[in-house]
C-alpha cells in the first residue's frame, strides 16, 4: 500500500467456505414436562383444538342458519336498522340525549376515542410487574368499569328493542309490479296523504306499516280504514278528496303478488 493511493482487498476463491452444520433439533430432555418442539408436538395440538372448534361453529351455522331479509329499500323510513350484537352497546349509547342529535358526535368519536385511547396508554399508566389483579387496581378497576359498562348498554339495548316489529320489517314479502304512472299510484304518493311515507314506495310496507299487497279487503274497507285509521294508523291520514280517495283504493285492489 501506497500513501495516498488508497486499499486494496484481494480475494482468493479457493478458500473453501465455511461447513454447514446439520439441522439438529433442539434437546428439550433438560426441561421434561415444560417444553416441547414447535413442530409437530404443539403446532399438531393447535390444529386439533381449531378444527374442534370450527366443526361446532360449521354445526351450529347448519343448525341455526342466518336468518334472510328482504331486499334493502331506501326509501322505506319506517325501516330501523339494529347493528350486529357486539356493536348493541354502542347502537344504545347513541340513543342517549348527550351522545346524539346535536351531541352525535360525543357518543359517536369522543366516547370511543377515549375508551381505544384509554387501552393504548394502559402499558404506560400501569406499569406494575405483578400479574394479580388485587395488585393492580388500576388495570382491574378501570377493565371492570369497560366490561360493566359494556354489558349493561348491551342488555339495555336488547330489552327496549322491539324484536317483534324488527322481524315483521325484515321479512320478504312478495313482489309486486306497480304502475307508477297509474293515477291511483301518484295519489297514493302525494306527500300530503303521507301514504308513501310509511308504506314505502313499492307498497310493501316497513316496521311502521302493513303491506297493501294482496290485501283481503273491499274498496268501501280500504276507504274506511284511510278516513278512520286503524291499529297504529291514526285517524284523518288521507287528506285527499272522496274522489281521489275512490281512485287510491280502487288502485289498491288490484295490486296482487306474482
Amino acid at each position: 500500500m501506497h500513501r495516498g493511493k488508497g486499499m486494496k482487498f484481494v480475494g482468493d476463491s479457493r478458500i473453501p467456505a465455511a461447513p454447514r452444520k446439520p439441522n439438529i433439533p433442539k434437546d428439550y430432555s433438560e426441561y421434561p414436562g415444560k417444553t416441547e418442539a414447535f413442530w409437530p408436538n404443539f403446532l399438531l395440538k393447535e390444529w386439533m383444538v381449531g378444527a374442534v372448534f370450527l366443526i361446532g361453529y360449521l354445526c351450529l351455522t347448519v343448525a341455526h342458519p342466518s336468518p334472510l331479509e328482504r331486499i334493502a329499500d331506501p326509501t322505506d323510513t319506517g325501516y330501523i336498522p339494529l347493528p350486529d350484537w357486539y356493536f348493541l352497546f354502542l347502537y344504545q349509547l347513541l340513543k342517549y340525549s348527550y351522545a346524539s342529535g346535536p351531541y352525535n358526535v360525543i357518543g359517536a368519536m369522543v366516547i370511543p376515542g377515549l375508551a381505544f385511547g384509554g387501552l393504548l396508554l394502559a402499558p404506560f399508566i400501569d406499569r406494575g410487574p405483578h400479574r394479580r389483579p388485587s395488585k393492580r387496581p388500576l388495570a382491574t378497576g378501570f377493565m371492570l368499569l369497560a366490561i360493566s359498562g359494556i354489558v349493561y348498554l348491551t342488555w339495555e339495548s336488547v330489552v327496549n328493542h322491539d324484536w317483534e316489529a324488527a322481524k315483521k320489517q325484515g321479512e320478504i314479502v312478495a313482489e309486486v309490479e306497480v304502475d307508477q304512472e297509474a293515477e291511483g299510484y301518484k295519489i297514493y304518493a302525494d306527500s300530503k296523504n303521507g301514504c308513501i311515507n310509511c308504506h314505502g314506495e313499492t307498497l310493501t310496507g316497513g316496521a311502521a306499516a302493513p303491506s297493501l299487497v294482496d290485501l283481503d279487503l273491499t274498496a268501501d274497507e280500504i276507504k274506511d280504514i284511510a278516513k278512520n285509521g286503524k291499529g297504529s294508523m291514526p285517524p284523518g291520514v288521507f287528506k285527499g278528496t272522496d274522489e281521489e280517495l275512490d281512485k287510491l283504493a280502487e288502485f289498491i285492489t288490484t295490486l296482487k303478488s306474482e
